[in-house]
């Protein structure tokens, strides 16, 4: 592997994903771009992209959220976070949320990495039962599989594709015990 294909992860802290703003928005964007529902239609405004990560950044902050970015040759390419669950009943559990690879980094085994990643560190903030969901027909489907996630079942419509088609969502967990 070269310096140019050098793929490093990185847990950004407040000022670290203010400063990864840019970059995570040129992600998402090229996520939906390519057809990916993540919550954003296709004719959403740069803007809409950015007050996004805002939030995702004062998640940060307060310590509800830890976001993870995954760089190829210095530049970001990849993200994911890590969502805590803050209820009294549920201490052990947390969310993975967007999962996301640049069209341009991608099959290089980035998402894979990243989730490793967020698994550790979940287990170092004492959390063993991960959750997810996805588009069931998209290739993170196969990913989540092959990382050992277990699929509970997909609820049809649950979404829309950025160009508005409904989009069911399949529900994934993994015990890390």
């Amino acid at each position: 592997m070269t310096a140019k294909d050098e793929i490093t992860i990185a847990q950004l802290d407040e000022a670290g994903a203010r400063a990864a703003i840019p970059a995570l928005c040129g992600i998402l964007a090229d996520a939906v771009a390519s057809g990916a529902s993540v919550g954003f239609m296709a004719d959403a405004a740069a803007a809409e992209y950015e007050r996004f990560w805002e939030g995702v950044v004062a998640e940060v902050a307060a310590g509800r959220t830890v976001l993870f970015a995954a760089s190829l040759a210095g530049r970001i390419v990849a993200t994911t976070q890590i969502q805590l669950i803050g209820k009294p009943n549920q201490p052990h559990r947390a969310e993975i949320a967007k999962v996301l690879v640049h069209s341009q980094a991608r099959r290089r085994g980035i998402a894979s990495r990243l989730m490793q990643a967020a698994e550790a560190e979940a287990l170092r903030r004492g959390r063993n039962l991960l959750v997810l969901d996805t588009d069931g027909a998209s290739a993170a489907h196969a990913l989540y599989t092959s990382l050992g996630f277990v699929e509970v079942g997909t609820i049809p419509r649950y979404a829309l594709m950025p160009d508005g088609a409904d989009c069911g969502a399949t529900f994934f967990y993994k015990d890390l015990r």
